[in-house]
């Protein structure tokens, strides 16, 4: 018996499906990729992939349903950005030339500005601002081909301004068509209030923020920046800890400036990724493998701060790790909103394949933010989110860097943004 469709995207000269089978064991048999190939859509849903002369064979078109000719182009899922920082307020554009001048990121940090200036800014706009600032910079994601996102607050500090941050984030989860997960880090620095008082300020996150956040079911996760002069292992321990303990899973900022430790403190908790990682041991990366912690990697970041240095991605992939790469976007360290470019960035400073990459950016991302049962593959059952790319090759993603090659984007089957001579048009 045929299974019914409301739409068609046939004749793709690649569809990467991101399902392979059970002998894959390379990056590119993992990408499930299907020369001519089609996918058919039922509602929300993903109900057949595979190759276009057998799709009648399987499908047929509902009354009223359509058919997208896809010739000439590559359809993947959509694209799944595991780390960003998408609600503040101002401007940090001169650090960024204070850096080129020479400053470092921790000098600006003691000097008042990073991340405390955006704390500042973000504490004195408005709600409706924050909402407003938050649906532009989803609908550049969007017209990058980023489907989904993890979304961090962060910038408040406070009991009143992390909740605030959460419910914005919950908002344009309403009202985009972009899926937002929330994390809570209330744990990103200590605000000025309290400086001197760190202890008071871990106490403040563990007894009054974390509690607050789960009983209004505002996040999913529960995130800490664990950095020497930030938080300690076992400050980070603690509050990790304690968010499971109501029902926030871990995920921690780890040794990115330092060897601090923090990947072996991930694979501990039992975090659903570890961040960053440029510095993470041979030691933290062996557990994390263990423990199947993912490694989601922000080669922006290292980019955009000059730092000299990238996470070793390629030993991760060798020791057996899932290897997600996101954009970390926020105002501070990585002012960028595209994960095609941060493709690019892999490739030439990490030596990931472009395989790697679309994995990185789609399945692996997925389970980086639990949603593997539902995103990052065009699999039967699955969320029906995927791209139209004008490209003859899915290297092309990464190697021809620089412009967006998304022509269409589909969210649960509904296209949301299209390319246009005059720019987007729904």
């Amino acid at each position: 018996m045929k299974i019914e469709a409301d739409l068609i995207v046939e004749r793709a000269d690649q569809l990467l499906t991101l399902a392979p089978g059970e002998n894959a064991k390379t990056a590119e048999d993992k990408l499930g990729l299907v020369p001519d190939g089609s996918v058919a859509v039922k509602g929300e849903s993903i109900v057949w992939a595979g190759p276009d002369r057998e799709i009648g064979r399987h499908i047929v078109l509902s009354a009223g349903g359509k058919r997208l000719n896809a010739r000439g182009k590559v359809v993947t899922p959509g694209f799944v950005d595991s780390h960003t920082h998408p609600v503040f307020a101002g401007s940090r554009a001169l650090e960024f030339e204070l850096r080129i001048k020479g400053a470092t990121y921790q000098q600006i940090a003691q000097a008042g500005g990073g991340i405390k200036s955006t704390v500042e800014n973000t504490r004195t706009a408005s709600k409706e601002d924050l909402r407003d600032l938050g649906l532009r910079r989803l609908e550049e994601m969007l017209s990058l081909g980023t489907t989904t996102v993890e979304a961090k607050s962060g910038y408040g500090l406070s009991v009143a301004d992390e909740i605030r941050m959460l419910e914005v984030l919950r908002d344009l989860d309403r009202k985009h068509p972009v899926d937002i997960v929330s994390t809570f880090l209330g744990a990103h620095e200590i605000p000025p209030e309290y400086a001197g008082r760190k202890q008071d300020y871990v106490q403040l996150v563990i007894d009054e923020m974390i509690p607050e956040v789960a009983s209004r079911k505002l996040a999913s996760f529960c995130d800490v920046f664990c950095e020497e002069g930030v938080f300690s292992l076992e400050e980070s321990r603690r509050i990790l800890e304690k968010g499971a303990e109501l029902g926030l899973r871990p995920k921690l900022h780890a040794d990115e400036l330092t060897p601090l430790g923090g990947s072996e403190l991930a694979a501990e908790v039992g975090a659903v990724s570890a961040d960053h990682l440029l510095f993470a041991s041979e030691k933290g990366m062996e557990m994390m493998a263990e423990k199947g912690v993912v490694a989601t990697l922000l080669p922006g970041t290292a980019f955009f701060l000059f730092m000299g240095r990238y996470a070793p991605a390629r030993k991760m992939i060798e020791k057996g790790l899932a290897v997600a790469l996101a954009t970390d976007f926020n105002p501070g360290s990585c002012m960028t909103q595209s994960l095609p470019l941060i493709t690019t960035i892999a490739c030439t400073q990490m030596r990931m394949t472009p395989a790697e990459c679309i994995l990185g950016i789609t399945r692996h991302a997925a389970r980086a933010i639990g949603r593997e049962d539902t995103l990052g593959s065009l699999e039967p059952g699955k969320q029906a989110d995927l791209l139209l790319l004008d490209i003859p090759d899915y290297r092309h993603l990464s190697y021809h860097f620089g412009i967006n090659h998304v022509e269409r984007v589909f969210k649960k089957g509904r296209e949301v943004w299209k390319r246009t001579t005059c720019g987007q048009q729904v």
